[in-house]
């Protein structure tokens, strides 16, 4: 006798859900797998003696169309190196290097495979360049901004 006050009552229930999870599965939103990545190995170096430079800050920033998707800053280990796996492929990665003592290292790289292995060599700090002087492989026909003459 219970069953029977229960038997419809679950029925209608039983339906209520299954009705809601079949109009559920026409909505939301598609899922997209995420893009295949590369997985970047980046080595710092001392230029003058080639050994690892650690607690560097190596800075990715991916660059998609143009445009900079960002930026994630990892240190070097005690080997002098850092991997990242989350960059798609395809992009260009603008590496750039920091270091206390060394001049700061900057360069674009194209990530056409799913692996990549950078070797970053620091220098020292050099004198700053400056276009007063002259320097070599030059063109010295042109005149430096001080042999100019200010018009009259």
């Amino acid at each position: 006798m219970k069953l029977r006050l229960w038997a419809p009552s679950l029925m209608m229930v039983l339906g209520l859900v299954l009705g809601a999870h079949a109009l559920q599965q026409g909505r939301g939103r598609k899922y997209k797998p995420p893009p295949p990545t590369c997985k970047v190995t980046v080595t710092v170096l001392r230029s003058y003696n080639s050994k690892p430079l650690e607690n560097a800050s190596v800075i990715f920033h991916p660059v998609r169309d143009g445009k900079d998707q960002g930026n994630m800053e990892l240190k070097t280990n005690e080997d002098g190196k850092v991997t990242l796996d989350m960059i798609p492929i395809g992009d260009v990665l603008r590496l750039q290097v920091l270091a206390n003592g060394f001049q700061t290292f900057g360069k674009d790289y194209e990530l056409p495979t799913d692996s990549k292995d950078i070797e970053v060599r620091m220098n020292r700090p050099q004198k700053q360049y400056s276009i007063y002087e002259n320097h070599p492989g030059e063109n010295s026909a042109t005149p430096k901004p001080q042999d100019q003459k200010p018009p009259q």
